[in-house]
């Protein structure tokens, strides 16, 4: 009777073993310490609006299927891996299956199940996240330009602009919703393709040049007083990481008194211009490309002068605003959008050297001022 002389594993396999085994020593330690966080992180974030839930209770339905597939398979793998083995003595194949009518029609009809199941949730869902209410509670046309976001709050027609926010983001800037409403948005954009994508709403949806998007967006009554912060989502240009906003949920009543004071200040009267022309000497400001074209100025001390501010860039608001050493608003101008021209009369300033800025792109649009 002879036996099969017995071989020692490689170095190679030893160091392979030793790997998969540490490897799996980390995973345990690393679910037992944050077990929680590792299987939340499987999942997006929590949603604050209602068709974000929709779409929340989507992922949960497919990530549970998928997870159940993939322990199954992997399972089987590996059950098939050490039941079938091969042990000393095996020198031949084990019987071969060739057919097998129950094998077949079980991985055909499980499948097509399965597939007709998720068609039938997920239509349900984008019916869902699709349908508008023919009366929604707010109007607003978000317009995403190189590279600035807009918002014009609109009247029951959808076409007037009762008022616009031409900053989107920081101190007063933003889209301002009120929480537990429907607002219905519409997405327009005068130059490229962008996309409008706050995470908390799981979902993102583009702004095509030529084609009005819209959609309903109900916030949860529980986000009032919430800050979401809103991007866009499509490579737009090389100011595409500057194109990001802010969404302020705000309780009904903390709602309507924004929007009162909001159209009491689109509808107070501006103050005339200056008569007899601009004011002292006039200095130059162009705006191109979401920056000054001019890095420094200068002004006489103690005398007005006029700003001639020339903005270039379609679509996108600027201003001017002047900023003194301590950083206080010196000099506060009007934000308008491009193309267009403005002249900002300005005081006389102690001698001195102040910051002129873009406040509505603080951190790209700056420059210095000297006053002597």
């Amino acid at each position: 009777m002879s036996t099969r002389p017995r071989t020692r594993p490689s170095s190679g396999s030893i160091i392979a073993g030793l790997i998969g085994i540490a490897a799996l020593v980390a995973l345990g330690v690393l679910l037992v310490l944050n077990g929680p966080q590792v299987v939340r992180s499987f999942f997006p974030p929590d949603p604050v609006s209602e068709q974000g839930r929709h779409i929340n209770d989507l992922y949960t339905i497919v990530f549970v299927i998928a997870a159940a597939i993939f322990f199954l398979v992997e399972g089987l793998i590996v059950w098939s891996v050490i039941r079938y083995r091969r042990r000393p003595g095996d020198d031949e194949l084990p019987p071969q299956t060739h057919g097998h009518n129950l094998a077949e029609i079980v991985w055909t009809v499980v499948p097509t199940i399965i597939v007709m199941f998720l068609f039938f949730v997920s239509w349900q869902t984008l019916n869902s996240v699709e349908a508008n209410t023919p009366q929604p509670d707010l109007r607003v046309r978000a317009t995403a330009g190189q590279f600035q976001w807009t918002f014009d709050y609109l009247a029951e027609d959808g076409r007037t602009v009762v008022f616009t926010q031409s900053i989107a983001s920081g101190e007063g800037g933003g889209l301002y919703l009120p929480a537990g409403e429907t607002t219905h948005l519409y997405l327009t954009s005068p130059d490229v393709i962008h996309a409008f994508y706050v995470p908390q709403f799981l979902f993102k949806r583009d702004v095509v040049p030529g084609i009005e998007n819209q959609f309903d967006l109900t916030l949860d009554a529980a986000t009032a007083g919430q800050t979401f912060r809103g991007q866009c989502a499509e490579l737009c240009g090389t100011g595409h990481r500057i194109m990001i906003f802010d969404v302020h949920a705000l309780a009904p009543a903390d709602f309507q008194t924004w929007y009162e004071g909001k159209v009491a200040e689109a509808s107070a009267t501006p103050p005339p211009p200056p008569s007899g022309g601009p004011q002292g000497p006039v200095i130059n400001v162009t705006a191109e490309a979401v920056k000054f074209v001019e890095a420094s100025i200068q002004a006489p001390a103690d005398a007005p002068f006029t700003i001639h501010f020339d903005n270039k860039d379609a679509g996108t608001p600027h201003d001017v605003d002047i900023l003194d050493a301590a950083g206080a608003k010196a000099f506060d101008g009007k934000d308008f959008p491009g193309p267009g021209v403005r002249d900002y009369p300005v005081e006389g300033l102690p001698a001195g050297t102040y910051q002129f800025i873009c406040s509505i792109h603080p951190t790209l649009m700056t420059g210095t001022l000297t006053v002597q």
